[in-house]
């Protein structure tokens, strides 16, 4: 007689959150309640939901696996080197990196299970390893894209025009996990395990091998989530699965199972997974910013890990209202939620008449980036369209394609990306295209076919001669010098970095390159960089920064370290780098008039979403900007304007 599933009070309070959830989204959302949307949601847990399941065994047991998002990363890297640069069949390259993943997991359960080291200690130690590889392997700038139609369809095709072609797969591994956890001999161990381990040895259960089985299971799961993330994205690279062990847990800790082992279920994982999943979803067709999801999710982790440990504190004499902790916890969490959405909804809505133009900086808190966003709003209250301004708090190709491909679901009229990487985000671009959506680029293009103008604020000649040229007027004798870049995979700083060195081998060959070192868009990290390059290249007299942020990180490291022979130029806000040109330690930056670029994505978006750019036109007025060059498909702001002491102070940007 088979046992009927029983709900656990926390299950029951988050099944009724998870239906309530979606009832408002239902309501409050543009396009949620329609079954394109229903199975997108699905399609983007797939990942991580893998990872959900594989870990829940895991946290049963009393573990942890921090790991399994850099065996994401290590096994697309691997994928990508065996058939872009190897030209392996791909059927072959999918079980050489299933084979990977189990390795991985082996090496944790040699560790854990063999030699009875701390899971935390031992998967973070894992998971430096394993993304060092893939960062080694890449020099953190490779991708790999270009994989064949064939394999794509496998992460971007649907079933019926609908059902995702991934999700019976990941259908077939959450069954196989909830009979292993829920109907077997193995199950009910490491149940036993997690209420307690030395307990389950005397009774006779195997610890070490059962310990040893869900750790090389969460690798080759983990691996398989990687194939499909890149089959999914298209795309190849070091970062993959960043954060994602991280959110897995989240899942699953939502869902009931306890941080401290011996509770928990495959369902309530899942419930805890769609519970977020449609969280983000709900917020990004409403437009609401991308940082409340982590804030609602946190506030909600720590009020149901709270609720854990004052239930295991009086698990002798469990009162009702210890039970009724979890309800209390979701309760609390949903009243803030609706509060901050009808809060926000009159800021960040807009009428159902108005155009909406979608517009997606590279990194929402990169000053370059929000100095922009003014120009933007003021063409939006132009023009009378409604905006919408989202994107990553960071560099993550993979939370671009998911905000476009809500944006399709939402319906809005015109798209405007800056691409963080061409070969990712191209494929869902040319999915906005068939929609019926205009679609332009800025800051840094997508492949061609994928949208209808590129924003150009200069071309990567004109800036790539202004930088070597100021070299070579601030080193007339000549010498070393090196850049600070954006992240080593951005495809605009790379283009600057190609053009740099051509103009430095065309017209000035007594320049000579040092180094590249990267920042990843953060200051710390430039300042950092700087002084790792005056200790190891003392002969270095310039440092050409290229990235916003990095100037006044460079500049800050120049000036500390005292030497007055380094120069330091770039490519920057004038708001950031103005007291270093003041002082001296930054002789120019040059850059165009960003607020003017801002002002530009929403009112060339508009202009093409109303069909008023004509197809082979030569020029285009863009408002106050004036009439702006066309050169085919790409829309000229100006050339980079030069930016010293002369003039700083009347640049208020």
């Amino acid at each position: 007689m088979v046992k009927r599933m029983r709900l656990s009070v926390n299950e029951i309070a988050l099944l009724i959150s998870l239906l309530l959830e979606i009832v408002f989204f239902a309501a409050a959302a543009p396009s949620f309640a329609t079954w394109g949307n229903f199975f997108e949601v699905l399609r983007f847990s797939v990942e991580l939901g893998l990872l959900a399941v594989a870990l829940t065994p895991i946290l049963i047991t009393g573990g942890i696996d921090l790991s399994v998002g850099s065996t994401i990363g290590i096994t697309a890297v691997l994928f990508g080197v065996m058939t872009q640069s190897a030209h392996w069949p791909t059927g072959v390259a999918i079980v050489v990196s299933l084979l990977i993943g189990l390795v991985a997991g082996g090496i944790n359960a040699a560790l854990i299970a063999g030699l009875r080291l701390p899971p935390l200690i031992v998967t973070l130690g894992t998971y430096s390893l394993y993304r060092g590889i893939a960062e080694g392997i890449t020099h953190g700038a490779v991708s790999f894209t270009g994989f064949s139609p064939a394999f794509l369809h496998f992460g971007q095709g649907y079933f019926l025009k609908v059902i995702p072609v991934q999700l019976p797969l990941f259908v077939l591994v959450v069954a196989a996990y909830w009979v292993l956890l829920h109907r077997s001999v193995i199950g009910r161990a490491l149940y036993a395990i997690g209420f307690n381990a030395e307990g389950a040895r005397y009774a006779g259960i195997p610890v070490r091998k059962r310990i040893a089985l869900i750790y090389v299971l969460s690798g080759l799961v983990a691996a398989l989530a990687g194939i499909i993330y890149v089959a999914h994205l298209g795309l190849a690279k070091s970062d993959l699965g960043t954060g994602y062990e991280l959110q897995a847990i989240a899942a699953i800790v939502l869902g009931g199972t306890s941080v401290f082992g011996g509770r928990g279920t495959i369902f309530g994982s899942l419930l805890g997974l769609f519970f977020l999943s449609v969280l983000q979803n709900g917020m990004h067709l409403m437009a609401l910013p991308s940082e409340l999801n982590g804030v609602l999710t946190g506030v909600l982790l720590l009020l149901i890990v709270s609720a854990d440990q004052l239930r295991r504190k009086k698990a002798p004499s469990e009162t009702t209202a210890t039970k009724r902790t979890p309800l209390i916890a979701i309760a609390v969490v949903a009243l803030l939620a609706i509060g901050i959405f009808f809060a926000l909804r009159s800021k960040h809505g807009g009428s159902a008449q108005q155009l909406t133009i979608a517009v997606m900086p590279k990194a929402k808190g990169d000053p370059y980036f929000i100095s922009a966003r003014a120009g933007a709003e003021e063409a939006a209250k132009e023009l009378h369209v409604n905006m919408i301004w989202d994107g990553p708090t960071s560099l993550d190709a993979s939370q671009q394609n998911e905000l476009v491909e809500n944006w399709i679901t939402r319906g809005v009229n015109a798209i405007v990306v800056a691409v963080e990487n061409k070969g990712s985000i191209s494929t869902v671009l040319r999915k906005a295209r068939e929609h019926g959506i205009a679609v332009l680029t800025w800051d840094a293009d997508a492949q061609p076919d994928a949208r209808d103008y590129f924003l150009n604020q200069a071309t990567p000649e004109g800036i790539g001669t202004a930088l070597a040229d100021e070299a070579a007027l601030l080193l007339p004798q000549g010498g070393d010098f090196a850049i600070v870049t954006g992240a080593l995979s951005a495809e605009n700083q790379n283009d600057w970095i190609r053009n740099i060195k051509a103009r430095v081998a065309a017209a000035h060959p007594n320049l000579r390159l040092a180094t590249i070192q990267p920042s990843d868009d953060d200051r710390d990290k430039a300042f950092s960089a700087t002084q790792t390059i005056l200790k190891a290249y003392p002969q270095v007299k310039m440092v050409i920064a290229i990235s916003a942020p990095a100037v006044p990180g460079a500049a800050e490291a120049v000036q500390q370290s005292g030497r007055s022979d380094v120069d330091v130029i770039g490519l920057s806000l004038p708001s950031i780098c103005r007291t270093y040109i003041h002082r001296g330690t930054v002789q120019a930056i040059y850059l165009w008039n960003t607020k003017d670029l801002g002002y530009l994505t929403v009112y060339a978006g508009a202009m093409k979403a109303e069909g008023k750019i004509p197809a082979n036109a030569t020029s285009f007025h863009a408002g106050r900007l004036g009439d702006l060059q066309v050169q085919g498909s790409e829309i000229i702001l100006g050339k980079p304007l030069k930016i010293d002491r002369s003039n700083v102070d009347q640049l208020q940007f």
